[in-house]
């Protein structure tokens, strides 16, 4: 009997409704076990990899199929995907907040203040970050790469290296540094790396080159921060506190700046170099403040003379300048004001003003022993002093 092929085209579409879900899963298990297999060829190696259908397959050919395209990817990127990935789980969003009641209902609210970029210090929790991003705020949150949040402790801060340490309790696993380099032997020319969180984008990678170097900035307190690190790395409201990383994924600064007439990136970055960084964070961590030089005196207003130098306007019991013989400004018998000797230079640096004065003894540790020069009465005379710590050891 012949059956015409309208029919047999009938026949088969009625019983394929019929057999439904059996007839699916009968293929799919058909195909699962002996089915169709996918070859992708990398061109990097020249040889062919294979993936077959099997229990697991698809998470299999998913990372075989990246391999694929890393090998396509040339050395210069595979390092600077390689560098992110290292680095990434070290950088941190910071936000801060204050608490504010309102003037109307008299509840307390907290209103957002800020954010910026941190990066992990050591495996104690201490986070590393800018004194601009977290000077405004009371609360800090601090959020990981994996999208975890912890409230942080203001350990110490140093406005005049716009430098602050913040401290998180989180398990030791989530807890990963970044090493750190050295940042005397940069060269202008080299590559560098910023990872920060740029008008809130988190985990941003920008590059560029070391620009220039022995750049000054100012910090919100006025003093000046010396020795800072140029960059054409694109650093954005949000960088700041971030880390500058060499090609090695070594910490050389933290991003700090940008010069910008818009206040948006226009190709000049500031970051503060890390050997500065290292000398500040521990003192921060391990007191609270920076552990500094001290002469043991006070500075008169450079407003109120005019004789060029840094006068003494009061001489501390005990202190380095006391014991050396320096004077401060006194009161005679008759009721009138003597001045106070007048710091001229200290070791070779000559000083012009009491902010010259304190910038030149930070290039000091406490114990130095330096050279004071000072103007007593129309002549030039000099003590040697050992100079003492603001922090009692």
């Amino acid at each position: 009997m012949k059956i015409s092929k309208s029919i047999l085209g009938l026949i088969l579409i009625v019983s394929g409704f019929v057999l439904g879900t059996g007839f699916s899963d009968t293929l799919f298990k058909l195909l699962k076990k002996d089915g169709p297999k996918v070859h992708h060829v990398s061109k990097a190696n020249d040889h062919a990899v294979k993936n077959e259908f099997s229990d697991g397959s698809i998470g299999k050919q998913i990372n075989e199929e990246d391999e694929v395209v890393d090998s396509r990817l040339n050395p210069d990127e595979l390092k600077v995907i390689d560098l992110f990935e290292h680095a990434a789980p070290s950088v941190v969003f910071i936000t801060t907040s204050r608490l504010e009641q309102s003037y109307w209902t008299f509840d307390v609210m907290e209103i957002p203040k800020g954010s910026g970029t941190g990066f992990m210090w050591d495996d104690q929790g201490h986070i590393v970050t800018n004194y601009h991003v977290i000077e405004s705020g009371e609360r800090y949150t601090v959020s990981l790469s994996d999208q975890t949040s912890y409230q942080a402790t203001l350990i110490g801060a140093e406005p005049s290296k716009d430098l602050a340490v913040l401290k998180i309790i989180s398990p030791a696993e989530k807890l990963k540094s970044l090493p750190v380099g050295i940042s005397k032997n940069l060269k202008v020319g080299q590559s560098v790396y910023a990872i920060g969180n740029p008008f809130g984008f988190d985990q941003t990678l920008t590059t560029g080159v070391i620009s220039a170097l022995g750049r000054e900035i100012t910090a919100l307190n006025n003093r000046k921060i010396y020795d800072v690190i140029q960059t054409d790395a694109a650093i954005n409201p949000g960088n700041s506190g971030g880390p500058l990383l060499n090609s090695s994924g070594e910490l050389i600064g933290v991003n700090t700046a940008i010069y910008s007439p818009s206040g948006a990136y226009s190709g000049i970055g500031f970051s503060i170099p890390v050997d500065e960084v290292k000398n500040v964070v521990p003192d921060l961590i391990n007191y609270g403040h920076v552990k500094r030089p001290l002469l043991g005196i006070s500075l008169v207003d450079d407003r109120y003379y005019r004789e060029s130098g840094a006068m003494i306007k009061n001489v501390y019991p005990n202190g380095p300048a006391k014991k050396a013989g320096l004077k401060g400004i006194a009161k005679t018998r008759s009721g009138n004001f003597t001045f106070g000797d007048i710091i001229k230079y200290i070791d070779d640096f000559e000083i012009k003003t009491s902010t010259d004065l304190m910038e030149v003894v930070e290039k000091y540790k406490p114990n130095d022993r330096v050279k004071v020069g000072y103007l007593r009465n129309g002549e030039i005379k000099e003590v040697s002093l050992t100079l003492t710590s603001s922090v009692d050891d």
